[in-house]
């Protein structure tokens, strides 16, 4: 597969190989020095490897591809080489490549493709995946929009509502902001007060996830930047307290995946359950209201603290790369599958460990980050036909070469990608090295 390329205007991003400088996808992985610092010679290739392969390699894989023409919305099951695998469409992926396009449009380039679809994408939104007797969200479609599956939980609202958000942003469009708005309330009754369905589990042992309130602050960050969203800094500050309270254990040194109504640990397979990667995403949550809050010091410490403990619980020292799952006490997970390596937890510790570095200065994480970005790429990243594959084995070998099913699809990565790339921008636009050292012109 050969992706066109990806020229983007010296307003917005400086420059990007041209579609016919023979640089359509990136030959050779940038690698960090053993050097513990991000100093001006090295910021620049690493947000080459960061921009680069956003525009050059993850998003010709996909688009136009996955744009589904003729019945909506976008295709993303795909084999390595891009080829088809699957014609159902996963509702979260529907919303999240229609925010991807639109956070593309309002943030790097206002390209009209990208725009288009975006409106591509809200436009089956809007047709096919709410079910009209109850105002929810499906999770799982035909290829043509027929409801297969509705799930418990209300996240497919979460990541269309944000979707809903950049597309008011890129159009400003007052209906679609009020959509966005009412999307995401609908997401927080449902989690708050669900109803319409039968429970999974009695109630002999309730439990409550870290789930909830760590998207929900992903989510009011997005509104907020898009639509200005009223109720995004109380809901916001809401979550990071229920996180801190419940799921943050300062005695256990651990981020807990599941635990009691009043966050009590319990003392059971699904209980003692970590998942480091969902915790250093929460972290990278954390740390990104820090920095919107002016380097806000309880926050970059709690968020810190999180990326700390589940590095060291997740980082897996024999193999490299981060552990699916991991337990409590470090006993024996039920799980088959903890100890796989897959593609998000990476992108989100590259990003956790780099806005940890920016926000503190301390070497550690840039050596973390270098430690996952090195590993990463070296394993996950297909030279030969493009994007990332999302499941290895322990060792790093590929389990199984798919690209896109009903998890996985243009959402991760690219947003890893954008997210350093803004950040190491950022810092060289600035004229200091990511720990906020001067750096004269000539550097």
């Amino acid at each position: 597969m050969l992706p066109h390329g990806a020229s983007v205007s010296e307003k917005r991003c400086n420059t990007v190989a041209s579609p016919d400088s023979g640089a359509d996808r990136p030959k050779k992985v940038t690698r960090m020095t053993t050097d513990s610092s991000l100093n001006p010679d090295r910021i620049e290739p690493l947000l080459g490897v960061y921009r680069d392969g956003l525009l050059a390699d993850t998003l010709p894989f996909w688009f136009p591809r996955c744009v589904d023409e003729e019945c909506g919305g976008f295709l993303v099951a795909r084999n390595r080489d891009g080829s088809l695998l699957d014609d159902d469409k996963g509702v979260w992926q529907q919303g999240r490549a229609t925010w991807l396009l639109g956070e593309l449009y309002n943030t790097v380039e206002p390209r009209d493709q990208w725009l288009r679809w975006c409106r591509h994408g809200i436009e089956f939104l809007d047709r096919c995946c709410f079910d009209p007797a109850d105002g929810r969200m499906w999770f799982h479609l035909t290829r043509d929009g027929r409801p297969i599956r509705k799930r418990r939980y209300a996240f497919s609202e979460s990541f269309a509502c944000i979707a809903y958000g950049e597309y008011a942003k890129a159009t400003g469009s007052a209906e679609y902001a009020k959509k966005a708005r009412q999307v995401f309330l609908n997401f927080i009754e449902h989690n708050l007060r669900p109803k319409g369905f039968e429970p999974k589990f009695t109630d002999v042992r309730p439990t409550k996830a870290i789930g909830f309130p760590m998207i929900t602050i992903a989510t009011c960050q997005e509104l907020r930047d898009s639509i200005g969203l009223p109720e995004a800094d109380e809901w916001i500050d809401r979550s990071l307290d229920v996180i801190r309270r419940d799921f943050l254990k300062a005695d256990l040194e651990a981020v807990m995946e599941t635990v009691g109504p009043h966050g009590e640990v319990i003392d059971h397979f699904d209980g003692r359950l970590l998942n480091p990667g969902h915790a250093i995403e929460a972290a990278w949550f954390v740390l990104r209201e820090a920095r919107h809050r002016g380097n806000d010091p309880d926050l970059v410490r709690m968020g810190t603290t999180m990326l700390d403990w589940m590095w060291l619980r997740g980082w897996d020292e024999p193999y490299g790369g981060l552990l699916y799952f991991c337990d409590l006490k470090r006993l024996p997970v039920q799980e088959y599958w903890h100890d796989m390596k897959f593609w998000w937890p990476h992108n989100e510790a590259i990003i956790a460990t780099l806005l940890a570095y920016q926000l503190t200065g301390d070497g550690k994480y840039a050596q973390w980050h270098q430690k996952v970005h090195d590993w990463a790429y070296a394993h996950f990243f297909d030279s030969e036909q493009g994007e990332w594959y999302g499941y290895l084995h322990r060792d790093g070998r590929v389990s199984v070469p798919l690209k896109g099913n009903l998890w996985k699809g243009p959402f991760h990565l690219p947003r890893m990608q954008l997210t350093c790339w803004k950040l190491l921008e950022t810092a060289r636009s600035a004229s200091v090295t990511i720990q906020g050292k001067p750096v004269s012109e000539e550097a």
